[in-house]
C-alpha cells in the first residue's frame, strides 16, 4: 500500500511539472508572436508615413523613376496591410514586416530620384 501512495504522489508531481512546462512554452511562443505583430505594425506605420509627400508639387513632377518607385511602395503598403490583417503566426507577421521594409526601399528610391534623400 505504501508503494501505491508513493507512486501516486510521483505521478501527480510529474503531471503538475508537465503542465507547468507546457504553459511556459506557450507563453514564450505567444510573446514571440506578439513581438512580431508589434514589429510588423511599426514598419507598416513607418511605410504609411513615408508615403505622405512633403511637397505635392515635387511628387507630381517626379518623373518616371520616382513615380514607378512610389507606385511600388504603395502596392507594398497595401500588401503588407493585408498580410498583417490575415497574420496569425510569427512567420506571417515577419512576412508583413519584410513587405513593409521593401516598400520603404521603394520610397528611398523615389526620394533619391527627387533629390530629397541624403545618401551617406
Amino acid at each position: 500500500m505504501g508503494h501505491a501512495i508513493a507512486f501516486s504522489a510521483l505521478l501527480i508531481t510529474a503531471a503538475v511539472v508537465a503542465v507547468t512546462l507546457l504553459r511556459r512554452g506557450r507563453t514564450g511562443r505567444d510573446d514571440s508572436r506578439l513581438d512580431a505583430e508589434a514589429e510588423a505594425n511599426r514598419w507598416l506605420i513607418r511605410l504609411g508615413g513615408s508615403l505622405m509627400p512633403p511637397g505635392t508639387t515635387g511628387w507630381v513632377t517626379a518623373g518616371e523613376t520616382a513615380g514607378r518607385a512610389l507606385t511600388e511602395a504603395a502596392e507594398c503598403h497595401r500588401t503588407a496591410r493585408t498580410q498583417l490583417t490575415e497574420a496569425r503566426t510569427t512567420a506571417q507577421y515577419e512576412q508583413a514586416t519584410r513587405t513593409a521594409q521593401e516598400g520603404l526601399r521603394h520610397v528611398r528610391t523615389a526620394r533619391e530620384a527627387l533629390g530629397l534623400e541624403m545618401t551617406a
